[in-house]
């Protein structure tokens, strides 16, 4: 009935789908942490351009 699914009974077959998870784990971790540094990057680099302080307009903001 289900013929698509497929069990080896060796489980070592295992092992290079495992691997190739991990390392697609690991290389969206990486990515994901080089889009956050290069946005911080790139915050930075606006508010200098514009002049921005964000310290002191949280402090102007009146609480709500």
């Amino acid at each position: 009935m289900m013929e698509f699914l497929y069990f080896p009974q060796d489980k070592s077959e295992y092992i290079p789908a495992i691997v190739m998870l991990m390392l697609f784990i690991v290389f969206a971790a990486i990515t994901m942490i080089w889009f956050i540094k290069n946005s911080q990057k790139e915050e930075q680099k606006v508010d200098q351009a514009y002049k921005i302080d964000n310290h002191a307009n949280e402090k102007n903001e009146k609480p709500r």
